[in-house]
Formats: structure tokens, sequence, C-alpha cells
């Protein structure tokens, strides 16, 4: 890794995953037409001043990553590109498994299918290993640090989100947060 990266247009550009991981969800929903309503926040979910401003942060070192991505090059043909590459790729078929678990639950029923039975927040995680992958395999302790801000500010909404589940779904929600962990491989 090196302190000052390396900034150049190119093609063989972290642009590349970036595309293809926030892209992806938009053609699933195309597919299905009725996800798009339900994967966007509910009017009625009220975060406080706490919580919107930790998602505007999470939104906006998204942006700055995705904007980033196209000066930042992989390091093609190291160590480093193939982990990073792994890492992606397994963001990739979480975030797929997650998005098509999510849509394919009815919109007044608790998804609880896939790898929702694993972690409450799959979409946050699924956003942070494409960072943490992205970042080792173009080599960037920036892309690295992003990661770090993105999971502390998605934490707080994740939590907001969470006090809205429990007042719409009620007690087999609070029976989904006593069983599933809310981040992976991480205690109740």
């Amino acid at each position: 890794m090196q302190l000052i990266p390396v900034f150049k247009i190119g093609i063989w550009n972290a642009w590349i995953f970036m595309a293809c991981f926030y892209i992806l969800p938009y053609l699933i929903m195309v597919i299905f037409k009725k996800a798009f309503k339900k994967l966007c926040n509910p009017p009625d979910m009220n975060p406080n001043k706490r919580e919107k401003v930790m998602g505007y942060i999470a939104n906006i070192i998204t942006y700055i990553a995705i904007l980033y991505s196209i000066f930042l090059p992989f390091k093609l043909g190291t160590v480093w590109f193939y982990i990073g590459l792994a890492v992606f790729l397994l963001a990739v078929a979480i975030l797929v498994t997650t998005v098509i678990n999510f849509i394919t639950t009815p919109i007044d029923k608790v998804v609880t299918k896939g790898i929702y039975g694993y972690s409450r927040n799959p979409m946050y995680l699924s956003n942070l290993l494409a960072l943490i992958g992205i970042g080792i395999a173009t080599a960037s302790w920036i892309i690295l640090l992003f990661a770090v801000i993105f999971i502390i500010s998605a934490n707080t909404v994740a939590i907001s989100e969470e006090h809205y589940c429990i007042e719409k779904y009620g007690d087999i929600y609070k029976e989904y947060l006593n069983r599933t962990p809310r981040w992976v491989g991480i205690p109740k």
C-alpha cells in the first residue's frame, strides 16, 4: 500500500468494480419492478437527527469512493489484486442473494431467509466487503478508510431501521433480533 496512491484515469481502474456493484441491484429491480418501492426507505420511518446525519455520511462516502475509483488503478497481476477480487466477488454474491431474498419476501413479512438468517444487515455488509475488496485490489488505504467510515455510519442507520421494523412487525421482528446478529460473526 502506498501513502499517496497513483491517480490516473484508465480502463483498468476501480470504477469497473464500482459500476458492477452499484448497477447490479438496479438491473435486478428492472426485472422485479415492484422491488424498487420496497427497497426505498418508507415515508413513515422517522430517523433522529444523528441517524439522518450518519445516513448522509454513508451516502457521501459511497459517492466519493465511486468518484475516486475513476482515478484508482488496480494492482493487476499482484496478490493484492487477486485477494481484493475474491473479497469483491463475495460482496457481489452477498448483494445479489440479499436483493433476491428481499424482493421475493412479501412486503408485510420480515425477511429472514437466505443471508438474512445470518445477518440482519446483509446489504450494508455487502457494501463494506465491496469497499474492502476494492481497497485491497487497488492497494488503497484511502478506500479502506472509506470502508471504516461507511460501516460506522451504516451501523447507526441500521439501528434506526431496526427501531422502525420493531414498530412495523412487533414481536416477530423482536424474535428475529434475538436470534440473528446484526453483522455476521459478531454476537448479538
